[in-house]
Formats: structure tokens, sequence, C-alpha cells
């Protein structure tokens, strides 16, 4: 069995590096996937399947696609979302559109009411603001330092926002200053996140 699938299945999941490496040493004794015999990955592999890991689920297609699953998973990490699956979304996306897959949302208009839908319920309830990308610095524009800002915000609510304060935060978790990290660095950022807002959620219903 592939390496690259029990990886498929930590990018899937949202595992963090240590949350993984506890996963692996849980269920084998071993911290690292490399070190794994073919029945040692079956078993991390079984695990993640009953965490909801889909090994030959198929990913979205579609021109927007990949805009629409990163604002959805966004809500889940801000615990708005209460049901992260593709499914949801498609259902969202044909309340919004009239369309039944996000593979026929062809047409620019019909895709921008649906993002910019889900951006404002984002806006609203999780309270996300978009105006960064007006900012001067680049790595400010970025969407995902509007959602990671608006965790930060989450977690420590009795907190003033302050730049470096949530600098701070995220470097503790990316080891990487905001302007270094990547895609995937802000990806493994929110999920942790993600988890401990949806866990203080679960809480409180």
């Amino acid at each position: 069995m592939s390496l690259a699938v029990l990886h498929m299945g930590k990018r899937a999941l949202g595992l963090d590096d240590e949350t993984y490496r506890a996963l692996l040493y849980r269920l084998t004794g071993k911290q690292s996937a490399k070190d794994l015999n073919f029945s040692e990955k079956h078993l991390v592999i079984a695990e993640m399947k009953a965490f909801g890991f889909k090994p030959n689920g198929k990913r979205l297609e579609g021109k927007y696609a990949k805009k629409l699953q990163a604002l959805w998973i966004a809500g889940w990490n801000l615990g708005i979302i209460r049901d992260r699956s593709d499914k949801a979304l498609l259902a969202f996306v044909k309340r919004q559109t009239g369309i039944d897959h996000i593979r026929f949302l062809r047409d620019s208009d019909d895709a921008c009411r649906a993002i910019e839908a889900l951006k404002g319920w984002l806006q609203r309830e999780g309270g996300v603001d978009w105006r960064g990308k007006n900012r001067e610095d680049s790595w400010r524009k970025k969407p995902s330092i509007s959602i990671l800002c608006a965790q930060w915000k989450c977690l420590n609510p009795d907190a003033m926002f302050e730049l470096g304060a949530f600098h701070q935060s995220v470097m503790a978790l990316s080891g990487k200053a905001l302007g270094e990290m990547s895609g995937g660095d802000f990806r493994e950022v929110m999920n942790v996140w993600g988890r401990k807002i949806r866990k203080g959620v679960k809480s409180e219903g």
C-alpha cells in the first residue's frame, strides 16, 4: 500500500503532524509512516476510514470547485458549517443557483452567486473580514489570513485583536513567519484551530 494513501488520509482528515504521529504510535508503536509494514499501513487506513476518510473518493470537478470547497472548509473550520461533506456543499450550491452539480457550474454569474453567498455567510456568522485584499502587505491580501484572523478571534473572544499576538500564535504552530507560509502551512493551522473551535461549539450545543 502506497505511503501516498496515508498522506492523503492525513490531509483529508485535517491531521497536523503531532496528531498524525500520535495516531501512528497508538496503532503501531511507530511514529513514521516510512517504518510501517504492509499490515500496519492497513491498520492505520482502517482507522482513518472509521473517521470518514474515503481513499477512493472522487474530488469535485469543475472550474469553480476548488474555490467553493476552500470556502466550505473554511466555514467548517469556523464552526459555522456542521457538515463538511461534498454532498452538503452541492446542496448549498443548488439552493443558490438551481444547478445540481458544481461541474455544471460554468456561468460566471451563477458561480459568483454561490461564492458570494458563502463569503457573506462566513462574514456574518464567522466574523471574516475580507477587506484584507486591500492591504499593502502582500501576505495580508491572502484570503487565508482573513479566515485565520476570524479563527483567532473566535478562540480568544475576550482579547482585543493584536497583530503581534496573532502572528505569534500562528508561528507557534507553523514555525514560520506569515510572509513565509505556503498554502499548505495555512491549511494546517486552520485545521488545528478548526478542531478547537468545533470542540467548543459541540460542548456549547
